[in-house]
């Protein structure tokens, strides 16, 4: 693997800003090649929650797979990544995920992840959560996902949403090993 790759996905869950500013970061590294794949939900989510346009969200991958395309790349273990973050994750997608449901490109995607045992982090986004979301949880973990609700860290003083945002994506993003800057406990 020439380029490091990760693969976004971005679910229809509360807090489309997550998936945005992972791909805002990882372009910044200038290190990592990006595959994008987002529901349905996450372009609503979009629309309702932000201003952000498509075709910026689009110009920040690297490449970008339709939600349908279960041929893609991106659905292959031979395909190597250093894994998939799903920013935010949704509790449809986690109970896919948790349940080998590969219905559509983002399951898949994160299927093979964790069946070739490499690097998966949900921002799940729910609360509170019920016991079957909790199961779901313990389900992904067992499997060797990591979950990663997007809960703020106040030690870096944040002066504003968007530093929230990006301290979160910054701390999910530095479990894959990658040179992250960013503001840590103690420094």
């Amino acid at each position: 693997m020439a380029k490091k790759r990760i693969i976004v996905g971005i679910s229809g869950a509360s807090g489309f800003q997550y998936g945005y500013h992972t791909l805002r970061i990882l372009r910044a590294l200038g290190e990592v090649e990006t595959h994008l794949v987002m529901s349905k939900g996450a372009d609503l989510t979009r629309s309702l929650e932000t201003d952000y346009r498509r075709e910026d969200l689009i110009a920040l991958a690297d490449q970008v797979h339709s939600i349908q395309d279960v041929g893609a790349s991106i659905a292959s273990g031979s395909f190597k990544t250093l894994g998939m973050i799903v920013a935010p994750c949704s509790m449809r997608t986690l109970a896919s995920v948790a349940n080998g449901f590969s219905d559509n490109l983002l399951t898949r995607a994160a299927d093979v992840v964790l069946k070739e045992r490499r690097r998966l982090v949900l921002m799940v986004r729910e609360t509170p959560f019920n016991l079957a979301h909790l199961d779901n949880m313990r389900k992904v973990t067992e499997m060797g996902g990591i979950i990663f609700p997007p809960v703020p860290a106040f030690y870096q003083k944040p002066t504003s949403v968007e530093e929230i945002i990006t301290h979160s994506v910054q701390r999910a993003l530095d479990l894959f090993e990658l040179d992250i800057k960013m503001k840590r406990w103690g420094e």
